[in-house]
C-alpha cells in the first residue's frame, strides 16, 4: 500500500511537471535586435514602430523595418495589404519618392521591411509625412505622421533630368562599409512619371569611374560598370585602391547604349555632373 501511494505521488509530479512545462511559453524572440526605433506612428487601434539600424532617415537609400502593435502591446502578424506613401511637403508643392513594396523581414513573425529613397532633407518649413497602410482581420486602418529626414554626409543619391527629357533618381546601396577591396557595388534607378509616383528603371547601364580628387585624381582597376540583376537593383564591382575620399563618377546609359545623363572624365573634365561620394 506505502509502494503504490508512493508511486501514485510521482506520477502526480510528473504530470504536474510536463503540464507546466507544455503551458510555458517559450522565450519570445527580438525580432528587432540589431536594429533603432526611429519613431512611432499610431492611431486609435494600433502603433506603428519604425527601425532602421542607424536609427535614423537619411537622404538617399533607407532600408526601413517596422511593427504593428494593437491598443495592448500585442504584436500583430498578420497585417495585410501594406503600402506606404511618402510626401514631402514644400511651400509651394507636394512630391514623393521612390518605395520599395513592403514584405515581411525573412524568418520572422511580426517585422515587415523595405526601402525608401529620400532625394532631400527635411528642415523646419519642409517636411517629410509617411503614411503607412494596412488591413487586420479585414479591417482597414491608416498610420500617418511627420518623420525626420536628415542630409547624408556625402552625396548618394542623385535626383536629375535626362537629356530624353525624363527625370531619374539614382541612389547607392552598397558598399555601405567600404573597404580597400574591389567591393560590391549596388544602386536602384527609379524614373519619376508623376510628382507622386516613381517606376524602377529596367535595362540600363550605370557606368562608375571612381577617383580620388586629392591624390591626382587618380583611378582604379577591376571596376565593373552596374548592370541589372533580377532583383531589380543594379550590381557592379567597385575598387577602392586605398582609403580616403572618393569620387565616385557616373554616366547613365539608356538600353540603347545613349548616355543619358553624366560625362566621361578626361584631362579636360575632372568629374561628371552626376556622382556618389565614399570617404573611409
Amino acid at each position: 500500500m506505502k509502494l503504490l501511494n508512493v508511486f501514485l505521488l510521482g506520477l502526480v509530479i510528473v504530470l504536474f511537471s510536463a503540464g507546466c512545462s507544455k503551458d510555458k511559453d517559450p522565450d519570445p524572440i527580438n525580432e528587432t535586435e540589431g536594429l533603432q526605433l526611429v519613431t512611432t506612428l499610431s492611431n486609435d487601434n494600433h502603433k506603428v514602430n519604425i527601425y532602421t539600424k542607424s536609427g535614423k532617415l537619411q537622404t538617399g537609400y533607407n532600408e526601413i523595418f517596422f511593427q504593428v502593435k494593437d491598443a495592448g502591446g500585442n504584436l500583430v502578424d498578420n497585417a495585410l495589404q501594406l503600402e506606404w506613401m511618402p510626401v514631402m511637403h514644400m511651400s509651394s508643392m507636394s512630391h514623393s519618392c521612390p518605395a520599395s513594396s513592403i514584405s515581411k523581414k525573412e524568418n520572422t513573425r511580426s517585422l515587415y521591411k523595405g526601402f525608401v529613397v529620400f532625394q532631400m532633407a527635411g528642415s523646419d518649413m519642409e517636411y517629410w509625412e509617411l503614411t503607412i497602410d494596412y488591413s487586420v482581420g479585414g479591417t482597414a486602418y491608416e498610420a500617418k505622421g511627420n518623420i525626420q529626414v536628415l542630409e547624408a554626409s556625402k552625396k548618394v543619391v542623385q535626383s536629375f533630368l535626362g537629356s530624353d527629357e525624363k527625370r531619374y533618381v539614382l541612389a547607392l546601396v552598397a558598399p555601405s562599409e567600404p573597404k580597400v577591396a574591389v567591393n560590391d557595388m549596388t544602386a536602384v534607378l527609379y524614373r519619376m512619371e508623376s510628382m507622386m509616383s516613381f517606376v524602377p528603371v529596367d535595362g540600363y547601364t550605370v557606368k562608375i569611374d571612381p577617383r580620388m580628387p586629392g591624390m591626382g585624381n587618380h583611378s582604379s582597376p577591376n571596376n565593373i560598370d552596374l548592370t541589372q540583376g533580377t532583383d531589380k537593383l543594379y550590381h557592379g564591382k567597385l575598387s577602392l585602391t586605398m582609403t580616403g575620399y572618393w569620387k565616385i563618377n557616373l554616366q547613365l546609359e539608356n538600353g540603347s547604349g545613349t548616355v543619358v545623363k553624366g560625362e566621361p572624365v578626361t584631362e579636360g573634365n575632372e568629374g561628371s555632373s552626376i556622382y556618389f561620394e565614399l570617404e573611409f
